[in-house]
């Protein structure tokens, strides 16, 4: 069987079963090659941050360097790969692009995930890519089903972080890995890294003060740690010093959580 041929197979496959555990039925809704799921009603859009996310926008993009961050710490197996939080597949097509492993998004923006569906039938990659709806703290997903986990930017709009975290342990297999948080990823130019943090230092004064500073308090490894002892979880590292810190010599900017649930977890 050619390899392309058991990649489609293989979210098929996947995404029947989510169908199951969701409740749907087992039919799915395809645009071209590329399938989704309705697996929960859309969600409320998520709250605004700052201004400053907007003047971000103009920088270059930080998702494969985050790729490459969680490839090199993570090291997952060839699997069932989910992109919790996807928005428009950022993370998720890089990490097609750079391992051919089929990935599955979530989130609960049907009209964003869409739009990734379209992009990767562009990119001639439609049939590594599919979608289903729904929310961190009720992933419609089996116990001990995913191989590898990543989610950038979403757990601090997350109505329940901890118990977020609960659940990707849950649907996490035996030697199954997670990497979550937000940044721009160590390989990402300095000189942008430094433009990024002016940015979101400016928005700690003035109208957009009151935002910014809860959009960097969100995003301090104490907070990230807080959450995972919430959760439970048995072990975990938090790499990363924040929002407007690039001083890990790991991840450079931002703040990630990372664990691996163990065989008798």
């Amino acid at each position: 069987m050619h390899a392309r041929m058991v990649q489609t197979t293989l979210v098929s496959c996947l995404l029947f079963a989510v169908a199951v555990v969701a409740g749907q039925e087992p039919g799915v809704r395809a645009e071209g090659d590329s399938p989704v799921f309705a697996g929960a009603k859309t969600g409320t859009v998520p709250p605004k941050g700052p201004k400053c996310l907007e003047g971000e926008q103009s920088l270059p993009g930080r998702h494969a360097f985050v790729v490459q961050d969680a490839l090199k710490f993570c090291k997952p197996a060839k699997g069932f790969w989910i992109d919790l939080g996807a928005g428009k597949g950022q993370v998720a097509i890089p990490l097609i692009e750079a391992t051919g492993n089929a990935v599955v998004m979530i989130d609960p923006n049907a009209e964003a995930m869409t739009e990734g569906l379209q992009i990767a039938r562009d990119k001639g990659m439609a049939d590594r890519l599919a979608a289903v709806v729904g929310v961190a703290e009720a992933m419609p997903l089996p116990d001990n089903s995913v191989d590898f986990l990543v989610s950038r930017g979403s757990i601090f709009f997350w109505k329940d972080p901890a118990k977020g975290l609960k659940e990707v342990h849950r649907v996490l297999r035996p030697g199954g890995k997670a990497y979550i948080g937000g940044g721009a990823g160590s390989g990402y130019p300095r000189w942008a890294v430094e433009e990024l943090i002016r940015l979101r230092k400016e928005n700690l004064e003035g109208d957009e003060a009151e935002r910014g500073k809860r959009f960097v308090a969100l995003r301090r490894p104490e907070q990230m740690k807080a959450w995972a002892i919430a959760a439970g979880l048995p072990s975990f590292t938090v790499m990363g010093k924040g929002a407007i810190s690039a001083d890990d010599p790991r991840v450079g900017q931002g703040v990630w959580l990372m664990f691996e649930k163990k065989a008798d977890e």
